[in-house]
């Protein structure tokens, strides 16, 4: 596919990779699923997908030598999409078993308080609370995907992009630079999940043209 966005999804066992790969691709993306660090080279953006546990996320980052070479990704600016448990982990911990996580972000993952149900599953609202190109053509109050019991909370509340309520309201989606966080599945989330998903493309083709100007 000459001249598409190269995406990379990281394997890390813990994801089902099928839909998140499906979805990139339909929304015109050259995906390549990656497992190791040499599988980043030429690749415009990372995904980093996952559903399980934190401490066991982190565990198979480290054994498969991604952890570094995500991290270092993330630092130097380059297009990083976490879904789900890929989301909860660029933060600095987790509670799901007090683990330290990657800590691109600032801020811990925490339970959701006061949720009438634990996991949350289903389709409920996102609540944009400040304008992105991420939401390009997405009305405000959308329905998304969610399997969870955890979710970030930014120390940094101006990289905040929406919240979602489940008993508390808790940040669903956030972005700073060309990170960004999703805590729904977009790729289980029907045409505003695929709208999202072309919207993030999009980002990474602007980036990947700055930087070879």
């Amino acid at each position: 596919m000459s001249g598409a966005v190269r995406v990379a999804v990281l394997d890390y066992g813990a994801a089902n990779m099928v839909s998140i790969t499906k979805a990139l691709a339909a929304v015109g993306a050259d995906v390549a699923v990656v497992s190791e660090p040499a599988g980043l080279a030429g690749i415009d953006a990372v995904v980093v997908p996952g559903v399980g546990a934190a401490g066991s996320a982190m565990s198979h980052l480290q054994e498969r030598g991604l952890l570094d070479p995500l991290r270092d990704w993330v630092r130097s600016g380059k297009p990083c999409l976490g879904i789900c448990l890929g989301y909860q982990v660029l933060f600095e911990s987790s509670a799901e078993g007090d683990v330290a996580t990657l800590g691109v972000l600032s801020g811990r993952t925490e339970q959701l308080a006061d949720a009438p149900t634990l996991p949350h599953i289903g389709w409920n609202s996102v609540n944009v609370v400040r304008s992105h190109a991420l939401f390009d053509g997405i009305p405000d109050g959308e329905y998304f995907y969610f399997v969870h019991s955890y979710a970030p909370v930014p120390t940094d509340e101006r990289i905040v992009l929406a919240h979602t309520t489940h008993g508390r309201p808790f940040v669903s989606a956030v972005a700073s630079g060309r990170t960004f966080g999703l805590q729904f599945h977009p790729e289980k989330s029907s045409e505003a999940g695929l709208r999202l998903l072309s919207n993030f493309v999009g980002l990474v083709a602007t980036a990947s043209g700055e930087e070879r100007d």
